[in-house]
């Protein structure tokens, strides 16, 4: 266990391994550019790009049901019952929640 040690501390003592190790720990772990951070901020990235296509998608629905709804009254009524439970002036609205 001694002479492996040693060995190890003969190798490290070396002023190019020294510094290789040095440099090493302060780029994995210590820098603002940190390996750590760096795989972080590429974790929260994919997240967003992921995000940003769900809200493309939405976007995409949302123009589509605004150009159905161009000009057709029946339809416009029909959305506005819907969504805004919107009613005439002569009826009474009753909503079921499951």
């Amino acid at each position: 266990m001694k002479k492996v040690l040693l060995r190890i501390w003969k190798i490290v003592k070396n002023k190019y391994v020294a510094a290789t190790l040095i440099f090493a720990i302060i780029y994995f772990f210590l820098s603002e550019n940190s390996f750590l951070v760096v795989n972080r901020l590429r974790k929260e990235v994919s997240a967003m790009n992921k995000e940003a296509a769900i809200i493309e998608g939405e976007i995409r629905q949302d123009s589509l049901a605004a150009v159905s709804l161009l000009g057709n009254r029946d339809a416009i009524e029909t959305y506005g019952r819907e969504q805004y439970y919107m009613k005439r002036a002569n009826e009474d609205i009753y909503i079921v929640k499951e």
